[in-house]
């Protein structure tokens, strides 16, 4: 996830994870906020479905989504 930047969204495939680009800064919780919100409209999910567990303090997050398959996540964000 990169913060900060002009435009949010999927940039696309980082190695094993995805790179997101979110506007909102790295302060207060602001980008985890942002990048939540951008994982649920790109996914298609409630944002009650989606959850940082890991990460907080990083540009490197590992999420959980509720009610999708790991294969059906990739294929929505490839999309």
């Amino acid at each position: 996830m990169i913060p900060g930047s002009v435009k949010a969204g999927v940039v696309g495939r980082y190695g094993e994870a995805w790179k997101l680009r979110v506007a909102a800064p790295a302060d207060r919780g602001k980008a985890n906020d942002a990048t939540l919100q951008l994982l649920s409209q790109t996914l298609g999910v409630a944002a009650s479905d989606v959850r940082l567990v890991a990460g907080h303090a990083t540009q490197d997050k590992t999420v959980e989504v509720a009610g999708l398959t790991a294969a059906e996540a990739e294929r929505r964000l490839a999309g």
